[in-house]
């Protein structure tokens, strides 16, 4: 997300650093750069115009001018007013009872999958949430919505087929949830392609019945400008209290995010950051800011590892390699783990530093984790603990069982073969886990399958 942005203010940052003293005309031609870098990654033009006199103001300050390192001081000053942009009246959910959360927004938004991954966040905090399929116009997103709650093991309330009165529905889902023992509902309404009368008063009846806490606004960030005005209508029409962002791992520019935010000055509650029930963010300005300047996002880091790996098998993995034992076996639950943690390229994002490294580097493929993994599973359970078995026509056969070639299962092999003798020995581990974890271009190297 935001790469497109982080890309074009890395280098803005890095002339300005270069500077031992900044003068008036360096600081104007920079942030002429940073508005032309804003307005290109679909920034609004009044939000741009009016955040780059905010930044200017403070830049232009005698403090800046006659410090040590001016440079450093703007890009501070440039986060901390981007982390205000993007939300300095953040809030947590209102879930005090009765919690009623609403999803409204167009069709292709994502509101029937929001509402899927709410849930499921929800369910981490201890919460039981419920579902209820408002949408009477897409047979399909009823179905939808009740095939997600099966899979999320979330009670999901159905209307009858053919009904078309909202708010009956509403009256009926209403008795149903005093029959369920939950402690938070997620209404899933209708959308359209456009904004239109019919479907602001629909809402309006709606909002007016159910009396929500909440009134999520899920909006499709790959839509640029056009997010900003969908956002402005809603929010006129029917008062959102909240803005979620679908999309945003799919979006390089990101700007829809800070106009949105600013447009309607509702702060940005979740954003949603992969195809998985799981890949739903609680919006954090501080760290979101950190990631579009560079500086990774450790919290969130070590939040997703957190929640994907096993303390148990952590720490048998941690024995093996101190004795250098990792076979295939290992190296497969490795992958799965990162998988739960999500796509590589969007975690690598996440370690300071790496970004800026990462554009010389080769590309982190999730395609290509799948087909060393397929790699990996053809592999009879002999041949994945002793690997140096694997001959010639072992090699052909897992090539055939994987839908691969015999030259990638060969590029493979070669290349675990290198990472478990670097495991023997201590100096070139340790030197190669330093790279790793400073971000360095051959960092990865070691990894198979992720070069």
């Amino acid at each position: 997300m935001f790469n497109q942005l982080s890309d074009n203010l890395e280098g803005v940052f890095k002339k300005l650093r270069g500077h031992g003293k900044l003068s008036e005309k360096n600081i104007s031609d920079a942030l002429r750069e940073i508005r032309l870098a804003l307005l290109e990654a679909d920034v609004e033009f009044s939000v741009a115009k009016e955040f780059i006199a905010k930044v200017k103001e403070q830049a232009l300050g005698e403090e800046v001018l006659k410090s040590i390192k001016p440079g450093q001081q703007i890009v501070k000053i440039f986060h901390d007013e981007l982390a205000k942009l993007l939300g300095g009246d953040q809030a947590p959910l209102d879930l005090n009872p009765p919690a009623r959360i609403l999803m409204v927004g167009l069709n292709g938004a994502g509101k029937t999958t929001t509402s899927g991954k709410l849930a499921v966040h929800l369910k981490k905090q201890g919460r039981r949430p419920l579902l209820i399929a408002l949408d009477l116009y897409r047979p399909a997103a009823i179905d939808q919505l009740a095939q997600i709650g099966k899979q999320i093991d979330v009670p999901v309330f159905t209307p009858e087929p053919g009904e078309t009165d909202v708010v009956k529905v509403a009256k009926q889902a209403m008795k149903w949830i005093e029959t369920q023992n939950g402690t938070v509902t997620i209404f899933d309404t209708a959308g359209r392609q456009e904004i239109d009368e019919n479907l602001v008063a629909e809402l309006k009846k709606l909002r007016d019945f159910l009396d929500p806490k909440e009134t999520l606004l899920v909006a499709d960030a790959a839509t640029g400008q056009q997010a900003v005005s969908v956002a402005t209508h809603f929010d006129e029409a029917i008062g959102i209290t909240g803005l979620v962002l679908t999309k945003l791992d799919g979006d390089a520019r990101g700007g829809a995010a800070l106009s949105m935010r600013s447009v309607t000055q509702k702060p940005i509650k979740f954003a949603g950051t992969g195809e998985k029930m799981s890949a739903l963010e609680a919006f954090d300005p501080d760290r979101v800011a950190n990631r579009i300047l560079g500086m990774g996002d450790v919290v969130g880091l070590v939040e997703r590892a957190s929640e994907a790996m096993d303390e148990e098998e952590t720490i048998r993995m941690a024995k093996r390699l101190q004795k250098a034992q990792f076979d295939f076996n290992d190296f497969l639950s490795q992958m799965k783990m990162m998988k739960k943690m999500g796509g590589m390229q969007d975690l690598l994002g996440m370690i300071p530093g790496m970004g800026k490294q990462m554009a010389n580097m080769p590309a982190v493929d999730d395609k290509k984790m799948k087909q060393t993994e397929a790699i990996v599973l053809s592999m009879t359970p002999k041949e994945r603990t002793r690997p140096e078995i694997i001959n010639g026509s072992r090699r052909k056969r897992i090539a055939r069982g994987s839908g691969t070639t015999v030259m990638q299962v060969n590029q493979l092999l070669k290349q675990f073969g290198m990472m478990r003798k670097m495991m023997k020995s201590k100096g070139k581990m340790k030197k190669m886990m330093k790279q790793f974890g400073g971000g360095g271009p051959g960092g990865m190297g070691g990894f198979p399958g992720l070069g």
